[in-house]
């Protein structure tokens, strides 16, 4: 299918207007872009935070008639002559694999590749994880991901139960099980993620060790290593929950932390955590700590 595109520079403040009335016009999705490079840090939750200068992108048929949809934002805007309009035409392709391109088998650590799951592993000796994550978050790009392959990678995991909470495509549930983790619970908010989670678990022959639920269905466990690549947000709003599915002596791995963020996390952990000291990947971070006796 041919797509076409309607974008909308205007200042972040009228940005959900325009949004809805996108949606309302029948957009195939809405995006919001930063429109000059200006950094947003992380909301508080239930917080939307937008750019001062913020470009509202919808998606529609390359066949529908846009002239309408302009002539209503306009009038929505009258008198902001900061508000521009214009249309792109996409080249025909399927957007959802269109990122396949540029995935590609990475190692971590000694043993482990992330490996595409249309690709052959470069190692057929190594500990390949064949990876599709679908519409969920996490390949091992991103530095976050990466940091706790690393870790994994070069952790004991022999006959341990795990939990992977905010578990994504997977990629870190499978990590644990391809090196020797028992069993994996998988928990996530997003009902795609555990879709995603699955398919990669029966992809790589280890979905008989991984449970997976959502947030409102989690289980009471606790476990030899809990993981948590999320963002220090609900780190920090759902210590005690995260804590709890943590054993006695058992280990606690936390990524999706910016440097500034350090303190502000592991105060909600200290008292009951002994933190090593943290790894670092660009503007990234990651925490381990031990729980105590």
């Amino acid at each position: 299918m041919a797509w076409q595109q309607i974008k909308i520079s205007l200042k972040g403040a009228y940005a959900e207007t325009i949004s809805d009335i996108l949606e309302t016009h029948g957009a195939q999705a809405v995006t919001f872009v930063d429109a000059k490079d200006t950094p947003v840090y992380e909301p508080k939750p239930g917080e939307v935070l937008l750019w001062p200068d913020t470009q509202v992108i919808g998606l529609y048929d390359a066949s529908e008639d846009l002239i309408a949809l302009k002539e209503q934002i306009i009038q929505a805007m009258a008198g902001h002559s900061d508000c521009f309009v214009e249309f792109d035409q996409l080249e025909e392709k399927n957007w959802e694999r269109e990122w396949m391109k540029d995935f590609h088998p990475m190692q971590f650590g000694d043993r482990l590749w992330i490996c595409p799951s249309w690709q052959t592993p470069p190692d057929p000796n190594a500990v390949n994880i064949k990876l599709d994550p679908g519409l969920a978050f996490g390949t091992g790009t991103h530095p976050t991901t990466s940091l706790c392959l690393q870790w994994l990678d070069a952790t004991d995991l022999a006959g341990k139960t795990v939990v992977d909470f905010g578990c994504g495509s997977g990629v870190l549930s499978l990590a644990a099980l391809m090196l020797g983790a028992s069993k994996v619970i998988g928990i996530d908010i997003d009902p795609q993620a555990l879709i995603a989670s699955k398919d990669n678990a029966q992809r790589n022959g280890v979905d008989d060790r991984l449970s997976l639920y959502l947030t409102e269905h989690q289980p009471s466990i606790q476990a030899d290593v809990v993981l948590a690549n999320i963002l220090a947000a609900p780190l920090k709003s759902l210590s005690n929950t995260i804590s709890d599915f943590c054993r006695p002596g058992g280990k606690l791995l936390m990524s999706g932390i910016l440097l500034e963020q350090q303190k502000a996390v592991e105060a909600h952990y200290s008292d009951s955590f002994v933190f090593a000291a943290p790894a670092i990947e660009g503007e990234w971070l990651r925490l381990n700590a031990v729980k105590n006796s």
